[in-house]
């Protein structure tokens, strides 16, 4: 099994004819993901590559398409917006790739998905993929391989290189997750946990947290109380100083509790083995299986 997607994804790609949108919608469509539609507001009735439909809003396509996930890859000034269309055409699983969105929009567009029972992953994240059979984002197809691993990260470098070190090894991942660096996610790594937990075919799950803010506390409390299966955790930007934001919006140490130390012992605390360097991995993994 996976989490959030698998072979009965049909997706909506918003910003197809962008240039992040059509060179990754080509990705999605040879990795195997059913690519039922795309958005560009003014080049509706065209096709993408001839073949992938194009309407002018998301509310066409819906009815036309009957699409259950969209991603998005619209500019940070239209994300918003695209993120309201998407989940008031009722389209359930929504993933925006875009960086770089206002923290004041984010407080509008979480409350509102909320009351439509939509989940967002992101934004400013690199999607996910379930190998073998379905791929949303931007996440390299050819370094997955499937298999019982899950893998959730707040960083979309560290989780290639993750996911690198799993599949030379022989692990096999059954979703790979991020969730994206910015100070407001839709979704966070307790939710993608507790998914984890539930599917029967996922082993064992590797967790990448980063500085900043008490997400990865807050995950390692939900391992402590509600999971059985084991988790390796990662935290990124271990030599950062204090106040000086490194590489994501949200990954900015404002207090003790948002230091890499702080996290790391409190990923300890709850039984996680944390790693020191990414290519620990297997290690670990190896020692809890």
């Amino acid at each position: 099994m996976s989490i959030f997607i698998d072979r009965h994804t049909r997706l909506l790609v918003q910003g197809i004819t962008g240039r992040d949108g059509s060179f990754h919608a080509r990705q999605m469509t040879a990795y195997g993901t059913n690519v039922v539609a795309g958005v560009t507001p003014g080049k509706g009735g065209q096709r993408f590559d001839g073949a992938t439909p194009i309407y002018h809003t998301v509310a066409d396509a819906a009815r036309e398409t009957d699409p259950n996930t969209a991603v998005i890859y619209v500019p940070a000034a239209g994300a918003a917006s695209a993120i309201f269309e998407a989940a008031d055409a009722g389209i359930g699983l929504i993933v925006c790739i875009t960086e770089g969105i206002p923290v004041l929009d984010m407080t509008r567009v979480l409350p509102y998905l909320h009351e439509r029972g939509a989940r967002l992953i992101g934004p400013n994240c690199p999607g996910l993929i379930s190998p073998g059979k379905s791929k949303v984002g931007i996440i390299p197809g050819n370094i997955c391989t499937p298999g019982r691993i899950g893998v959730v990260s707040r960083s979309g470098t560290l989780t290639y290189e993750i996911i690198h070190q799993l599949s030379t090894r022989g692990y096999g991942q059954s979703t790979c997750v991020g969730i994206g660096g910015d100070p407001l996610i839709g979704t966070s790594f307790t939710d993608c946990l507790g998914a984890f937990e539930a599917d029967p075919e996922t082993q064992a799950v590797v967790m990448i947290g980063e500085i900043g803010g008490t997400d990865e506390q807050q995950a390692g409390e939900f391992v402590r109380r509600a999971m059985t299966k084991p988790v390796i955790g990662f935290i990124a930007g271990q030599t950062a100083p204090p106040g000086r934001r490194m590489g994501h919006a949200g990954a900015i140490i404002s207090g003790s509790s948002g230091t890499a130390a702080e996290k790391m012992a409190a990923l300890q605390r709850a039984g996680i083995s944390v790693m020191k360097r990414p290519a620990d991995v297997v290690e670990l993994l190896e020692q809890r299986l």
